[in-house]
């Protein structure tokens, strides 16, 4: 599955964890930037994944800053774009079975890194639910 990954200065050593966990599981992952810890804006990542995502070059992004939140807004500008914002595999399962989420949100400062890789796998491997669900979903759209 192809996998675009996104960061600002605050979930940069947190991204470069996960590329290293989605590599050997067989995973194409499309590293968007940022590339260090020097300061940047996360609107410009998040944009970037979102719009990977959107236009179809990636299965689904996942973008890190220090909360989540910042990115989860930005992303969920872009049309087509149902990111989550998630802290738990509980969560990360909610929005894949409910939301059909394509963009996983993560907060570098607030979530230990062995939480993050349960998470991520959790929302990887969990599908669409469907059914009332996907009404719902066109509804958002």
């Amino acid at each position: 599955m192809k996998i675009a990954i996104g960061s600002d200065h605050a979930g940069w050593q947190a991204k470069e964890k996960i590329k290293a966990y989605l590599k050997p599981l067989k995973h194409s992952v499309s590293d968007m930037g940022t590339h260090s810890e020097e300061s940047v804006d996360y609107p410009d990542y998040a944009y970037k994944v979102a719009r990977a995502v959107a236009q179809k070059k990636a299965a689904f992004g996942i973008l890190v800053c220090g909360s989540g939140i910042g990115m989860c807004i930005a992303a969920n500008k872009v049309k087509g774009i149902r990111a989550a914002n998630c802290y738990d595999t509980l969560t990360a399962s909610l929005a894949r079975l409910h939301n059909n989420a394509n963009v996983l949100c993560l907060g570098a400062r607030l979530i230990p890194a062995n939480k993050i890789k349960a998470i991520i796998k959790m929302w990887i491997t969990t599908p669409f639910e469907g059914g009332r669900h996907e009404r719902r979903v066109r509804k958002i759209k």
